[in-house]
């Protein structure tokens, strides 16, 4: 068996690092003799600025935090390695993006069974820790957590199927193989009572409470000394020095206790670490809050058999119950005081307290540990028949969301809908656009088709908001202020364009009598500046909205004229830059591309060119190979434009980008019916629920809204109506072409036409 582990590693100095070298060396143990490096493989987490670490042999790739494309690289590699099994130490601070969320890109893609260790799992997440947690475990074969009380809040706050869960305990060293303690014959332990604390220094450690407990405990105690332990966190030294344990010498400094505490600034093997934690009288461990599910320094410390002292964090609460330790409120000097002094003073109590950890940590050792999780990986494995993953996308409709529009009522007044919002609350300082009214009209004409009454009451705020916003020579203005105000005298080509798709397809498919007039009629008010146009967007979005102008009124000679003329600027465009490896308009791509391709689609469907239909497939052929290079979708990223023979930006995505996609995947349907064009628009739709390249969704099942784009660290917490729009006009968009049933009694799902979906 080959298991590959995802987890930072030796010699980089990390918890998780020591906790899965120790794993690794567990599971083994219970195989046959046989190499380790045949036995397992480890995918590295370097931490960024931290310096690259001299990795063994087992390291065969490493991940560097904050870069995407490692985490895609390295799914790549191990999906096509020979590994059975990955095993995912998961701790939030050890991956990049907001909450680590960009090791949900790299999850998403694994083609291997996954068994995830959740070593932090929060009462009160942000909704990404949220989000992270929920997403990791959905795709995780089993759920390992190593406190009781983390079982619940996975199956109450994080939704997870208690039979996903497996509860092992942390490993802590097997006693047994370690000699006697050189730490007995050194001075400070033989001459003194030790208190002891190990680990990484941080502030949430709470030393300082010890520290403060230290004048109460000499006055009965005087040879007492606290021994601290351990380095500072890499990550507080890079960001703040050693202003943490400076601190604390300060306050050893003022409560007059300084010659009784000592600074040990090493980070020690296991065997130094064991020796210590059994030299020592005994072992606090002060947290500041109860939000701790794990504690491996706990756990040593009670393999150890030492007497422990802590606060009453969750995983103290577990281990030290039955008289295993004692426990003392958060922050309480007073307390701690009073507990050390009454165990230093009832040896007999002290040694019960010692004896009975030392029985139960008997049950820790990492051999029995190993085996525990031997035995989860072999459940696993051996029944992929039962939990085979999900390795290719699903043409499913009942996995969308129902559809809503109360978000979208929630930015409309009778003005129109309003551009901005603060994440899920309407911005009114930021006014109207054209712009969004044109897709708001769009999008709830889209509506009534599919018999959604409220769209009716809606669409008269964005028709008129359209009427109040054409000048007299027909051209659209673009933005007005929450108070009415015109912001511009003239509108982009952009708005002009959506504003006459939107009403091109009002005639076409007005619910009533009243809309196709007034929108006939604003139509052909702007109708002179259809040849006039220049800029390849703006062109395009008009030449749709006369296509579906032309679908009503198809003997407008004059209309189809002025469609020809723009649809040769769009080809004239392409033969202008195209070669045999850029099949595209411009020597660039930049925003909501698919428009292009779209447009022309939508003209041949309307004049029948070959010419111009076959453009219009090749160019979009072109995109496609550019956003499809991995198992999902991912548009081009604004950060920057990609330039011929550059880079592509994978970031910052727009949700415009995923519409006139799915929009013209639909439209490319439609002409051809090859049922392939419905399987990708339904996986570039499925980006809006969480299939892109950080496997996190932008749709908002709380606010039935949409964030406004994904970006390197996470999503834009945002909900503008634009982004909305977007999500809900491609949500529309499959529900016209996935109005499936039943076809056969092995569940086939077929489109009206009876086009197999799945």
């Amino acid at each position: 068996m080959k298991i590959t582990y995802i987890s930072t590693y030796p010699p980089r100095e990390c918890g998780l690092a020591s906790f899965n070298k120790n794993l690794m060396s567990a599971i083994l143990s219970n195989f046959d003799k046989e190499d380790l490096c045949e036995r397992g493989s480890v995918i590295a987490i370097n931490a960024d600025n931290m310096g690259e670490y001299d990795y063994p042999p087992e390291v065969e790739f490493v991940i560097r935090q904050n870069e995407p494309e490692d985490y895609r690289d390295a799914v790549e590699f191990i999906n096509n390695s020979d590994a059975d099994i990955c095993i995912l130490q998961h701790e939030f601070g050890i991956f990049g993006g907001e909450a680590g969320i960009y090791i949900l890109s790299l999850v998403s893609q694994l083609k291997k069974p996954l068994i995830t260790i959740f070593h932090t799992v929060l009462e009160r997440p942000s909704s990404q820790q949220k989000m992270a947690i929920e997403n990791i475990a959905k795709k995780s074969d089993r759920a390992v957590v190593m406190g009781t009380y983390a079982i619940q809040m996975l199956q109450q706050i994080y939704n997870v199927p208690k039979k996903k869960i497996a509860y092992i305990e942390h490993g802590a060293p097997d006693m047994e193989i370690l000699s006697g303690n050189p730490l007995h014959e050194d001075k400070l332990f033989r001459d003194h009572q030790v208190l002891l604390t190990f680990g990484l220094l941080s502030r949430n450690k709470g030393l300082e409470t010890v520290i403060r407990a230290l004048p109460q405990i000499i006055e009965q105690h005087k040879d007492v000394v606290y021994v601290i332990l351990g380095t500072t966190h890499p990550g507080i030294l890079k960001n703040s020095g050693e202003e943490y344990r400076e601190y604390l010498i300060q306050l050893a400094k003022e409560l007059d206790v300084s010659n009784h505490v000592v600074f040990i600034n090493r980070y020690v093997s296991e065997e130094e670490l064991m020796n210590y934690l059994s030299a020592a009288d005994i072992y606090v461990s002060p947290y500041l809050n109860e939000a701790q599910i794990t504690s491996g320094t706990l756990c040593y410390a009670v393999r150890a058999g030492a007497a422990v002292v802590s606060t009453p964090y969750w995983h103290a609460r577990e281990l030290l119950a039955e008289r295993r330790g004692r426990l003392f409120n958060f922050k309480d000097e007073k307390g701690l005081a009073v507990i050390i002094n009454e165990l230093l003073d009832n040896p007999a109590y002290l040694h019960e307290i010692k004896d009975n950890a030392y029985n139960y940590g008997i049950n820790l050792r990492w051999t029995a540990i190993g085996n525990k999780y031997l035995d989860t990986i072999k459940e696993v494995v051996e029944n992929q028949d039962v939990n085979e993953r999900i390795l290719r996308q699903i043409i499913d409709p009942e996995i969308m969301p129902e559809f809503s529009l109360d978000y979208v009522k929630l930015l409309t007044d009778s003005t129109g809908i309003i551009q901005h919002a603060k994440y899920g609350i309407p911005n009114w300082k930021e006014g109207y656009c054209v712009d969004d009214n044109a897709r708001a009209l769009l999008m709830s004409l889209m509506a009534c088709q599919l018999n959604y009454s409220e769209a009716l009451k809606l669409m008269p705020s964005y028709l008129s908001f359209l009427l109040y916003m054409q000048n007299d020579d027909g051209y659209f203005r673009n933005f007005l202020s929450y108070d009415k105000r015109y912001l511009d005298d003239s509108g982009s080509e952009d708005a002009f364009g959506r504003a006459v798709w939107a009403l091109g397809y009002l005639v076409d498919k007005s619910p009533n009598d009243s809309c196709g007039k007034l929108g006939e009629e604003l139509f052909r008010k702007a109708e002179p500046h259809f040849k006039a146009l220049q800029y390849l967007r703006g062109i395009s979005n008009t030449i749709i909205g006369i296509s579906y102008y032309l679908r009503r009124h198809p003997s407008e000679k004059l209309l189809l004229e002025t469609l020809n003329c723009l649809t040769e600027k769009l080809t004239q465009a392409f033969n202008k830059t195209h070669d045999t490896e850029w099949h595209w308009f411009e020597d660039f791509l930049t925003y909501d591309n698919a428009i292009l391709p779209l447009s022309l689609l939508h003209s041949a469907s309307i004049t029948g060119n070959k010419k111009v239909f076959d453009i219009g497939f090749a160019s979009l052929k072109f995109l496609e190979g550019l956003t499809f290079k991995s198992n999902y979708w991912n548009p081009v990223g604004n950060e920057n434009w990609y330039f011929r023979d550059a880079k592509m930006s994978l970031y910052d995505q727009q949700a415009i980008e995923t519409m006139a996609m799915v929009l013209t995947y639909g439209q490319a349907y439609e002409m051809t019916e090859d049922s392939q064009y419905l399987e990708k628009m339904f996986s570039v739709y499925q980006w809006f629920l969480g299939e892109n390249s950080l496997s996190i969704p932008l749709y908002d099942p709380e606010t039935k809204g949409c964030s406004d784009g994904l970006h390197r660290m996470g999503i834009n917490k945002n909900q503008g109506a634009e982004s909305v729009l977007a999500y809900l006009i491609s949500h529309l968009t499959i529900l016209q072409n996935f109005k499936t049933k039943p076809t056969s009694s092995n569940g086939e799902l077929t489109n009206n036409d009876g086009v197999l979906l799945k």
